[in-house]
Parts: C-alpha cells; structure tokens; sequence
C-alpha cells in the first residue's frame, strides 16, 4: 500500500479565506484510484521555506511516506515558488514524471503546459509538485495512475529488475511488464 501525503500551498486557503478543494480531490485519488492511505495533510502559504521544511519533514525515512503530493505554488505568479521549495529538497530530480503529465493532460487542455511542476526523490520519498485547481492537480495526478505504483515498488527497493529477458532475482523481485522489451 503506498503511503501518501498531501501539502497545499495557498496563501488564501492557509489563512482560512478559501476552501482547499485540490488536497481534497488529491486525497479521495490516492486512495480510490491507487488504493494507497493519506497519512498526512498539511497546508502552508506561497513561502518557499515552508514548503521546504514540511516535504523535508514528510521525506525523512522515520515519517515512512513514499508519495508527497503539492498542489499549488507551480503557476507563473510571483509568488508561485514549490518548483523551487521542492528542487531544494530533491536529491535527484525526475523530469520525465512530469513532462508526461503535462503531456497527457494537454489533451484536455494546453494550459497543462503553463504548470511549472516538478518530481524528484528525497530518499525513499517520491514528491510531485501539482497545479492548484482542483481539474489540474487530478487531471495531472490521473495521467501518472498507471505508473506511480511501479515508482514508489522501485524507491522502496522492491524492484530488482524491470523484467528483461533472463533477469534473476537477487535483493528484490523480478517485474514483467506487458511493454518490457529485449532492449
């Protein structure tokens, strides 16, 4: 079961003038769509060093959770800085993670393009960083479904080899994908 937290980051919604509905929607996503448990929800305002602090406070291996979800601060705003929050904390970022959202997000939409997200590792913590509306963060979060369990199984060290022919087994286990190539 992955084993997820959720951050927003919303001047408004952190001092109480709006209603989250984007962690929300993260959250019911978590757990109908990939069967994991929200462990964790947090809200902070558009100030990069919050924001820092709780993902380092979320990625540390005693907190045990193996997806941070952000959901606002990845606009062109000024004051939209989790890209940056969150790099800060990435020992290795992924940018492929979230090109293919925006990829195949667009299709619903070309804003997808105008989110500034990110991906990376803090240990065995897979973060991304969302858009904040409500439709951008799922449509976002959707478009990853069919890849985020294989991620998190291969950060948590459960994936050995990704099923190429011959491969044995040796700390972990052997996973044949249906696309796995002799390549």
């Amino acid at each position: 079961m992955i084993r997820a937290a959720i951050l927003t980051v919303s001047d408004r919604c952190s001092r109480g003038e709006a209603e989250d509905l984007s962690g929300p929607a993260l959250a019911a996503l978590v757990q109908t769509r990939l069967g994991g448990l929200v462990v964790a929800m947090a809200c902070v305002p558009d100030e990069r060093d919050r924001i820092a602090a709780q993902l380092r406070a979320w990625s540390t291996a005693t907190a045990s959770i193996d997806l941070v979800l952000t959901t606002g601060g990845t606009g062109l705003a000024p004051r939209d800085v989790t890209p940056e929050a969150a790099r800060s904390v990435f020992e290795r970022e992924h940018a492929g993670l979230m090109e293919l959202a925006r990829l195949r997000s667009s299709a619903g939409t070309p804003r997808a393009y105008l989110s500034r997200g990110v991906a990376g590792t803090a240990g065995t913590t897979l973060i991304l960083t969302l858009p904040g509306s409500p439709r951008g963060a799922t449509e976002q979060m959707e478009a990853l479904l069919d890849i985020l369990p294989h991620a998190v199984e291969t950060l948590r060290g459960e994936v050995q080899d990704d099923g190429r022919p011959g491969a044995v087994p040796m700390s972990g286990r052997v996973v044949v994908h249906d696309d796995a190539g002799g390549a």
